[in-house]
């Protein structure tokens, strides 16, 4: 006989991450790299690893390709089990039909049958598109010793930024007694970070009225979490105090890059301190000519630096030439930065080739937004970018 887990992951990995323009045309967003040789979907999977978790359901939907070529068997995490490791759970054909996930929560009751192989008698909901380091193993004790039917991550924010958030307004002791969906005026500032940890029979019974009501939208924040409030459910928030980031947008995306460079990093990937895996190429040492420098940087194996890189993340395979500058932005692999080049507040996505003395971008704080380019553009000589620009096509006078 098998032996049951006492706890398994199910990773929502299915969203079109339409806010991040470009980078997701074609690429699922928890497959959109990240900090210079990370992909985003390495932070949930190491998370899990390091918490003691080793079966994990990821569900797919929206370009799945990339996300699922990128996982593999596992391996890189530890996931490559015979009983558990990592699983790739797209919508599938069954006795009654098929039809793609409706939402968070069906996605979820649609693979139940993934968790029932495992008798675990918890299920922890997790989103891959945040960028974070954390125990889950601490939030599971926290959630036994209150004996609650669902424990939810919060951590706190500005007031300011709250009505962006689900709110969970919660007693001394951790128990919520509301939750509000982006309230105008919220009343306190402890935001969910879109992490469930339920006693499996809970969920069950709850996903399955869930399913059977019909005008619901099959979402955990919409639906299933306001439900369970109202029919007295124990639900307690889980206080989180270390580093979160939401990269949904553009801008979130570039400000959680930035946040991995400098002396004190927000984020500090450096430490062996509950590392995060990824899957890499081998590639050789980044090398820096007698002409390049680098300032506050992280600069990934396999670069070639020529020209001047500032206050910007690497990825493996980024040429800078000589004469050539890249500053407070973000460069995927491959890409490549003419003679003469400048390269300003950008995400240039994968193997763009940008010919010489190109202009990418404005300043940093100029108001206009940062620029986007997609992957595998080709920038003749002498092409301007203007600030704010998102594209996977060149201007129409340069064409």
């Amino acid at each position: 006989m098998l032996q049951k887990k006492e706890c398994v992951a199910m990773l929502l990995a299915g969203g079109q991450g339409s806010r991040l323009y470009n980078l997701t045309e074609k690429t699922a967003k928890p497959a959109v790299p990240f900090g210079g040789k990370y992909r985003i979907i390495d932070f949930t999977l190491s998370n899990c690893v390091n918490s003691g978790i080793d079966t994990v359901g990821v569900l797919t939907q929206y370009q799945p390709y990339v996300l699922n070529e990128y996982i593999g068997s596992g391996q890189p995490w530890d996931l490559d089990k015979t009983y558990g490791g990592v699983k790739i759970l797209p919508p599938y054909q069954r006795a009654n039909g098929a039809y793609w996930y409706k939402g968070t929560a069906n996605a979820i009751y649609q693979n139940l049958g993934f968790v029932e192989r495992y008798d675990p008698d918890y299920v922890l909901i997790l989103s891959g598109d945040h960028i974070y380091k954390m125990d889950y193993s601490d939030m599971l004790r926290y959630h036994k010793e209150k004996g609650a039917d669902c424990t939810i991550a919060v951590i706190d924010v500005p007031l300011s930024e709250a009505s962006r958030f689900g709110i969970m307004n919660a007693n001394d002791d951790g128990s919520i007694y509301e939750f509000e969906e982006k309230p105008s005026h919220p009343k306190s500032t402890k935001a969910s970070m879109g992490i469930y940890i339920f006693g499996t029979g809970v969920l069950e019974k709850y996903l399955a009225a869930d399913d059977a009501d019909p005008s619901s939208a099959n979402d955990f924040g919409k639906n299933v979490i306001p439900a369970m409030l109202n029919s007295g459910a124990k639900m307690f928030a889980y206080p989180f105090k270390g580093y979160w980031k939401d990269v949904g947008t553009v801008q979130s995306l570039w400000e959680a890059n930035m946040d991995l460079i400098g002396e004190n990093p927000a984020l500090d990937l450096r430490t062996s301190e509950r590392r995060i895996f990824s899957r890499n190429a081998t590639r050789p040492p980044h090398f820096i000519g007698k002409s390049g420098s680098v300032e506050n940087s992280l600069i990934t194996e396999g670069c070639e630096i020529y020209g001047k890189v500032v206050n910007s993340v690497l990825f493996g395979g980024v040429r800078v030439a000589e004469g050539a500058e890249v500053r407070d932005s973000v460069i995927f692999e491959e890409t490549r930065i003419g003679e003469g080049s400048i390269v300003n507040y950008s995400i240039l996505d994968c193997r763009i080739k940008v010919g010489k003395n190109c202009r990418i971008g404005g300043t940093l704080g100029s108001g206009a937004g940062i620029s986007l380019l997609g992957a595998d553009m080709e920038l003749p000589d002498g092409t301007v970018i203007k600030d704010g620009t998102m594209t996977s096509e060149l201007p129409k006078e340069d064409k």
